[in-house]
């Protein structure tokens, strides 16, 4: 009988990044070609803060548009140069060496290690240069229209709905059983995808996945600090 794959979900923000999209976007709004265009796109990046720091526990994928809506308007080229200097000269270095030994771990167990991943494409490519011990990289991806961004995200977002269709569509596309697969998460929407497999863990978890992990007896890491 053929052996059922199994595979490891792990969530890039807070296990291998400490860095999530609000940096991303205020890097990408502060390094606008003109001191004006700066200020205003800075100040959507401000205004979206607060929004995304509340909806990051409910509805991630709208958080997420929100803060891309910063670069609506900044030609592909501008976008796709800042992304991979992004990556480069912030991300590379902020890689959390523990991250990749989880990762390490995970692939010698015979797991397929999916990444998941809040940031968009063009800094995603890039930085996966420097990532390792992984089968496959999922991130989200920015709509460029005329050749200028439009601040939309293509669905589906990768946000909080990872734990839903997205997962039984990928897990019936690879031949997975859910029971025998691991997630490791680090947020509180998180829940939701590390419910749906056999072996949850939450890792550098925020105060709502901590305390959902505690009431489920999950296992928890912690190693960022």
């Amino acid at each position: 009988m053929t052996q059922t794959n199994t595979a490891a979900f792990v969530r890039v923000e807070g296990i291998l990044l400490a860095r999530g999209v609000l940096s991303a976007a205020a890097y990408l709004a502060g390094n606008a070609k003109k001191f004006g265009e700066r200020a205003v796109r800075l100040g959507l990046v401000g205004l979206a803060a607060p929004v995304h720091r509340l909806l990051g526990q409910t509805d991630r994928a709208l958080a997420h548009r929100l803060a891309h809506l910063a670069i609506r308007g900044m030609s592909q080229d501008r976008v796709e140069v800042l992304c991979e200097e992004y990556a480069e000269d912030v991300l590379k270095d902020t890689i959390l060496d523990q991250g990749l030994e989880l990762l390490k771990r995970l692939q010698a167990e015979g797991r397929r290690v999916v990444l998941l991943s809040d940031s968009i494409e063009p800094i995603m490519k890039p930085l996966a240069r420097h990532l390792k011990h992984y089968d496959e990289l999922v991130y989200n991806k920015i709509e460029f229209e005329d050749g200028e961004a439009t601040g939309k995200l293509l669905d589906p977002v990768i946000g909080s709905n990872v734990g839903g269709r997205w997962l039984d569509d990928y897990a019936a596309a690879h031949d997975l059983d859910l029971a025998r697969c691991a997630a490791y998460g680090a947020h509180g929407p998180d829940m939701l995808l590390l419910s749906r497999v056999g072996k949850p863990c939450a890792v550098n978890p925020d105060f709502v996945l901590r305390r959902s992990a505690k009431d489920a007896d999950w296992p928890i890491i912690d190693y960022r600090d």
